[in-house]
Formats: structure tokens, sequence, C-alpha cells
């Protein structure tokens, strides 16, 4: 367990930075569109809570990753 600790803490390198922002990005807009208050097609709600999915498992994942000696 204190290995993820640490690991979340580390210095996230710059491309995996733009990935969990893009991820929290989508996830924001997919959560905007499936709570509008006027009536949407069943197919953009279905459709905005896979975007929100898939925005909060590219922000995870990439908050994981770790910067390294050997990156330049």
């Amino acid at each position: 367990m204190k290995e993820i600790v640490q690991r979340l803490k580390a210095p996230t390198p710059r491309f995996f930075r733009k990935v969990r922002n893009a991820g929290l990005i989508l996830t924001g807009v997919a959560g905007a569109i499936a709570t509008a208050p006027v009536a949407l097609p069943a197919a953009v709600i279905a459709a905005a809570g896979y975007l929100a999915l898939a925005g909060a498992i590219a922000s995870a994942v990439s908050q994981t990753a770790v910067k390294t000696g050997r990156q330049k």
C-alpha cells in the first residue's frame, strides 16, 4: 500500500499530465451532458456515460505514471 501512495505522490511526466487533464475535462463535459436540464436522446446520455468512464480511467491511469531519471 505504501508503494501506491508514494507512486501517486511522485512527479508525473509532462505527457501524462496532459492525458490526466484531458481525461478530467472529458469527464466534466460528459457529466454536464448527462445532467443537462433538457431532454436529450437516450443514445446521447449513454454516450456521455461511456465518455465519463473513459475520462476517469485515463485520469487515474495517467496519475500513476512516474518520472524516472532515465527520461529526458
